[in-house]
């Protein structure tokens, strides 16, 4: 029975690469920053479905989908997907509570969302936030008109690109620096007139994701340069870990493998002495890289 990639999860505050055999569930799998990886993708590249309520519906037509995407879904699946989307506003009588966040990726480079208060801080972990902090909870529409908000009147973004995300996660100032802007941009968020009366305001508690990351021991490793670009058939990724943030794991040679590239493929011990052969992108400063979507480059 061949077992599928997920990608990876988020479980407590270390990443987990999930797995999905149909007709036998799903499974994990857990590295460790320090540990070799090495695998190469088989066959084709299928179609997982869709997963809510923690139970995935296997895709009715057992598509398959190209190798480049960052969705593991044919078209039908993620229409089916996003009709029950929080994020796409089709949800909208969804009764749990909800909070919202602001989260730190690099200077200047701060984001402000929703998340399901059930969930804790996995919304945070799957982004690669470096650091955060929560503003208030409530119903799910009082926590999206806040959030609405607060993006017009702070003018931060709902979406970082993930390239900007890789471009400045090498350099990035300490601790204390990353707690101070989290801090001042919670103090004029708090500061604004006109949150909605259901929605109770939480103080500022800045978590930050270094350590948790495995980028505390990132000194005497190769910044990161280079990115998968897709994963094809017989085709092979070689590497140490050093690190994991939102979907990506950091290898020591600087390559970073974002593991929605590898969702669908069956993947395998490749053989003795192989060597990374899929085609890689250079990761582009963050100058260079688009605001508008959180899209692969």
């Amino acid at each position: 029975m061949t077992w599928w990639c997920t990608g990876i999860r988020w479980k407590g505050s270390a990443p987990v690469i999930g797995w999905y055999g149909q007709g036998r569930g799903e499974r994990v799998s857990t590295p460790a920053y320090g540990q070799r990886l090495a695998f190469v993708a088989r066959g084709e590249r299928h179609c997982l479905g869709v997963w809510r309520a923690g139970k995935r519906t296997p895709c009715p037509a057992s598509a398959t989908v190209p190798g480049r995407g960052g969705s593991a879904q044919c078209p039908e699946c993620a229409r089916l997907d996003r009709s029950f989307s929080v994020a796409a506003d089709t949800n909208a009588a969804d009764p749990r509570t909800y909070r919202v966040y602001l989260a730190w990726f690099g200077p200047g480079m701060v984001k402000v969302g929703i998340t399901a208060e059930e969930r804790g801080s996995a919304r945070l972990l799957e982004q690669g936030a470096m650091a955060w902090t929560w503003l208030g909870r409530g119903p799910l529409m009082a926590t999206r008109r806040t959030e609405e908000l607060l993006r017009a009147a702070l003018g931060v973004p709902d979406r970082i690109a993930y390239a900007r995300k890789r471009a400045v996660r090498a350099h990035l100032p300490g601790a204390p620096e990353r707690a101070r802007e989290v801090a001042e941009l919670h103090g004029r968020a708090a500061a604004l007139a006109g949150w909605p009366e259901s929605l109770e305001r939480l103080g500022c508690e800045v978590t930050d994701h270094a350590a948790v990351f495995g980028m505390d021991g990132w000194e005497g490793f190769a910044a990161p340069d280079r990115v998968v670009a897709e994963m094809a058939a017989d085709r092979a990724v070689v590497g140490r870990l050093i690190g994991a943030a939102g979907p990506d794991l950091h290898f020591e040679d600087g390559l970073v493998v974002d593991t929605r590239l590898l969702a669908g493929w069956e993947l395998a011990a490749p053989e003795e002495g192989a060597v990374t052969s899929v085609p890689v992108a250079q990761i582009p400063s963050a100058a260079a890289s688009p605001v508008e979507q959180d899209g692969l480059f």
